[in-house]
């Protein structure tokens, strides 16, 4: 019996079609709406946190100036720099380091040839690229020996090769960096943009006492970045190090620091937060339109009751029970509802693909969201196919059989 009720209502779907298309559409709308926002959600918490983990490994960033949210701030906001031996401090004192780097930094423009662009130039030590995981794509890295001799080389990023270079080797060449003749030795691999939506690519490394004694005239160090080691807590390290800057700088008890030390995965967390938050809120407000779709499945299957009582008068009269009238109008809403939710899912996932590509983030199935959405249309069929089927199998069959 249960095959012939499914048939009788593909038989009533079918002959209806355009009327169903437009009854399907407000769920078709809302479980697309759900499964592509959730999607493109999950595909943009997975790109920051991807961006955020390019910028270092487990690391720590000490900075001058109180803590403000935000992206650090290289210019201190107006505290004391810090100097090399402040570095060398947490070096040698705080347990469980993998890598430290102080750095200066400077604007310049820098000249090649007819060519020229304005980009960062970074003086630090070895250990920079550790902790921020660059990689050296062609040439070499700036060795320990290069550091402690000042010597006038370099690293660039992809961006500051293309701009200066071009296609050809930059390996071996001498740029102008300010008033200053380098030879970059090395160009660093690709990293993309930053979790603040900085062009890591844009850089240039050199010796940080070459920067200092050159480029920056002073041996002040903007700032001090710091891989942990795995499995050690980068909270505990970050509060070994607040201490340890605190009796540096002689920060009296109970005033605020006039540094900065924070933690990439505190941000990380924080970003996916509120990335995860924005997508349960997109979700929820797409999910409202699921309810429209119920109510239009609703309002239909009342209409189409009424335009039906002469053939469930029939049925009924012919010895057909109130209970399989029912089922008859039940399972004709839950179709409708649930062939809505299949086309929304499939219209959703095509949505959240095209959308990725456009926002660049990655294309990201959620499989629980998917059945969710499945089980959620079959449900809203369920319920707000009830009342139609109910009044359908509540009919007098005299009255129904005498209606026009």
């Amino acid at each position: 019996m249960f095959l012939a009720t499914i048939l009788m209502a593909i038989r009533e779907i079918r002959r209806n079609l355009m009327r169903s298309s437009l009854t399907m559409l407000g769920v078709v709308i809302g479980v697309g709406a759900v499964v592509a926002l959730v999607s493109i959600g999950r595909g943009a918490t997975a790109s920051v946190t991807s961006s955020i983990a390019s910028m270092g490994h487990n690391m720590l960033t000490v900075s001058p100036g109180a803590d403000r949210r935000g992206p650090p701030s290289m210019g201190g906001g107006g505290a004391s720099p810090f100097d090399p031996a402040d570095a060398t401090a947490i070096e040698r004192t705080v347990k469980g380091l993998s890598a430290v780097a102080p750095t200066a930094s400077k604007s310049a423009v820098l000249v090649y040839g007819n060519r020229n662009w304005r980009a960062n130039v970074t003086g630090t030590t070895t250990g920079y690229l550790v902790i921020r995981n660059y990689t050296v794509e062609h040439g070499r890295e700036m060795t320990e020996a290069d550091v402690q001799s000042a010597r006038n080389v370099c690293l660039i990023g992809a961006t500051t090769k293309k701009e200066l270079f071009g296609t050809e080797d930059a390996v071996g060449a001498r740029i102008r960096v300010g008033k200053l003749t380098v030879e970059v030795i090395g160009v660093l691999k690709s990293k993309g943009e930053g979790g603040m939506g900085q062009d890591q690519d844009d850089i240039v490394i050199m010796p940080l006492l070459a920067v200092q004694r050159r480029l920056t005239g002073n041996h002040d160090v903007a700032m001090i970045y710091v891989s942990v080691e795995d499995g050690r807590p980068t909270s505990l390290v970050k509060e070994q190090i607040q201490s340890l800057m605190r009796e540096r700088r002689k920060v009296l008890e109970g005033t605020e620091d006039d540094f900065a030390v924070r933690d990439m995965q505190e941000l990380m967390a924080t970003m996916q937060s509120a990335t995860t938050a924005l997508t349960a809120l997109l979700g929820a407000i797409a999910a409202v339109s699921l309810l429209v779709g119920g109510i239009g499945i609703m309002n239909i299957m009342l209409v189409s009751v009424t335009e039906r009582t002469r053939e469930i008068g029939t049925r009924l009269a012919i010895g057909a029970t109130g209970s399989e009238v029912l089922l008859q109008f039940l399972v004709e809403a839950v179709m409708l509802s649930t062939l809505g939710g299949v086309v929304g899912i499939g219209l959703g996932l095509g949505g959240s693909y095209l959308a990725s590509g456009a926002l660049k983030v990655p294309f990201m199935v959620v499989p629980e969201i998917v059945v969710v959405a499945f089980v959620f249309s079959a449900t809203i069929g369920v319920l707000f196919g009830y009342l139609p089927a109910r009044k359908a199998a509540s009919l007098n069959p005299i009255e129904a059989l005498r209606h026009e």
